[in-house]
Formats: C-alpha cells, sequence, structure tokens
C-alpha cells in the first residue's frame, strides 16, 4: 500500500506547527458544541439513536466512496472496536443525555472524559501518572459546571448515567485510537469512514428494534441532520482522528471542553440565555485548563544552582 504523498511540513514539530494542529483539532469540539442546540430546536424529540444512526452511517459512506480504501487483516476488528466506541455507543448516549437533562448537566458530565482518558493514559498507554493533567482536568469539569448549570437543574438519573457512559466510551475510543495508531498509507478521512460506518452498522439495527419506525422529517430536521452528519460527523471526525495521531492523548482530550462551551454561548446567543458573573468566572477556569492541557507539566531540575563567579567555596 503506498503512501498517500501528504505529509506535515517541516515546521510541524515546532511550537507553531504544534498550535496549529490544535486549533484544527479544536475545531471538531466547536462543532460537537452545536449538538445540544440543534437537538433541542430542531430534530425530533425521542429518538435519540435514528439522531446518531443518521449522524454516523451515511457520513461513513461517504468517507468510503471518496477514498475506496477497506480496512485490511485485523483492522477489520480494530475499526469495528473504535467505531463502536467512538461512535455506535457515543451518539446515542449522548442524543440521550441531551433529551433528559438540562444541556448544562449533560455537558458537565461530558466534561469528565479528560481525567477518564488522564488514568487511561497510564493503565493503557504506559504514561507515568501526572498529577498536572489530573488537577487541570478537575478544573476544568468545575469550570463547565459553573457556566452550564443552573439553580434549578434537575437530575435524571437515566440522563446522567447516558452522560457518564457517553464520558467513558470516548475516553476508551480516543486512548485505544492513540495506542493502535493508523495503518502505513491511510489518512484521515479513511480512517474517519472506518469508524464512523462500523459505528452507524452497530446503530442499525438498534435503531429498528428500539425506536420502530423513522420519526417524520420536516425541513428543520433534514436541515439540523444534514449539520449533524456531515459537519459535526464527517469533517469533525477527519480533523479528529487526524489530531490524535499528531498530538499527545491529554492534549486532544482536554479540547473536548471547548464542545459545552461552545454550547453555552449559543444558548446565549440563539436562545437569550444569559452568562453571569459566576458562568463568566467558569469560562475563564475551563479556557485555563484548555491551554494549560496543551502544555507539558512542569518539571523539577535537579542541577546544582551554580555559585556566582569570584565566590570560592
Amino acid at each position: 500500500m503506498k503512501s498517500s504523498g501528504i505529509q506535515l511540513v517541516s515546521g510541524a514539530d515546532t511550537p507553531l506547527g504544534t498550535l496549529s494542529r490544535t486549533v484544527l483539532t479544536a475545531l471538531a469540539p466547536v462543532s460537537w458544541g452545536t449538538t445540544y442546540v440543534v437537538t433541542t430546536e430542531l430534530l425530533p424529540p425521542g429518538h435519540p439513536l435514528f439522531a446518531g444512526l443518521l449522524r454516523a452511517l451515511p457520513a461513513g459512506l461517504i468517507a468510503l466512496a471518496i477514498t475506496r480504501t477497506l480496512p485490511r487483516g485485523a483492522w477489520w476488528g480494530k475499526a469495528a472496536v473504535l467505531g463502536v466506541l467512538n461512535i455506535g455507543l457515543l451518539f446515542p448516549l449522548l442524543f440521550l443525555a441531551a433529551e433528559r437533562l438540562p444541556g448544562g448537566v449533560a455537558a458537565t458530565l461530558a466534561a469528565a472524559q479528560p481525567l477518564v482518558v488522564a488514568v487511561l493514559a497510564v493503565v493503557v498507554l504506559g504514561e507515568t501518572p501526572s498529577a498536572w493533567r489530573l488537577a487541570w482536568g478537575v478544573l476544568g469539569i468545575v469550570g463547565v459546571g459553573l457556566v452550564v448549570i443552573g439553580p434549578n437543574a434537575a437530575l435524571d438519573l437515566t440522563g446522567v448515567a447516558a452522560g457518564l457512559a457517553a464520558a467513558a466510551s470516548m475516553a476508551l475510543g480516543l486512548t485505544l485510537t492513540k495506542r493502535w495508531g493508523r495503518p502505513a498509507g491511510i489518512g484521515p478521512t479513511a480512517f474517519a469512514g472506518w469508524q464512523l460506518t462500523a459505528g452507524g452498522l452497530f446503530l442499525l439495527p438498534l435503531t429498528v428494534f428500539a425506536e420502530g419506525p423513522p420519526p417524520a422529517i420536516d425541513a428543520p430536521a433534514a436541515l439540523g441532520y444534514l449539520w449533524l452528519g456531515l459537519v459535526g460527523g464527517l469533517l469533525a471526525y477527519v480533523v479528529w482522528f487526524r489530531g490524535i495521531g499528531t498530538l499527545p492523548v491529554t492534549s486532544v482530550a482536554v479540547l473536548v471542553l471547548l464542545s459545552p462551551l461552545v454550547a453555552a454561548v449559543l444558548g446565549a446567543v440563539l436562545l437569550g440565555q444569559t452568562l453571569g458573573p459566576v458562568q463568566l468566572v467558569g469560562f475563564g477556569l475551563a479556557l485555563a485548563a484548555i491551554v494549560a492541557g496543551q502544555l507539558p507539566a512542569p518539571t523539577r531540575s535537579s542541577a546544582p544552582i551554580p555559585a556566582p563567579e569570584g565566590i570560592s567555596k
């Protein structure tokens, strides 16, 4: 299998190259932040599996048609596992949490994902435990909670379970994606297509048996499904998987905090929701956690401090 010939530029390992890859990768959670407003304002309620199916399968088939590349050997199984974790389980759990909980509560539960990744990076990837990552992960959750959870937020046990399960599924999928990498010569579009298709095929029988006939789709719903499938599905996962391959997994994981922040901004702009002083403080904390997550953990220098010139011992 020949390489696609697309390589990172020579400055990819410079701070500027890392910054550009980080900004590009961040576009994925930014687009996912639109899920809450699209789900509540455009999509027919009560069909989370159908919403996940339309977000995944058509986008995956489009990617396969563009790349005309299928998995080989062990990658049939790996692509299926990653597709179920990253899409097949994640999508309906996210939609279910969004329907059963206020958007803020659902977003805060999803924000636990960087903490799970920090633990899995030690267990699965063999990385050294990092108090730095855990501390900023906790601060990120606190910040998101301050932004999006109001005083009258209701807690539905089914919604809470779905939100936590979604965070765990995404964290494990992200970690295994980093561990397994991509086959030589396979670009992020084909890689995303494999997983979106596998996740969509996983959802297909579940959707038929659990929800029965599809809901009526009017013009707003069609627009919502197109947005979630093409932008929040295909395009987002292409840049997401590219970022996973070129950035540290814990740095990618904390970018997910952008999703609830974008949802909060859209709620303020489109739905007339307000961001008071507490929300603004939380916004700042979450942004600080995102920035800190892109920086290496500080290390203590063991080198002795040199004595000033001219002073003998």
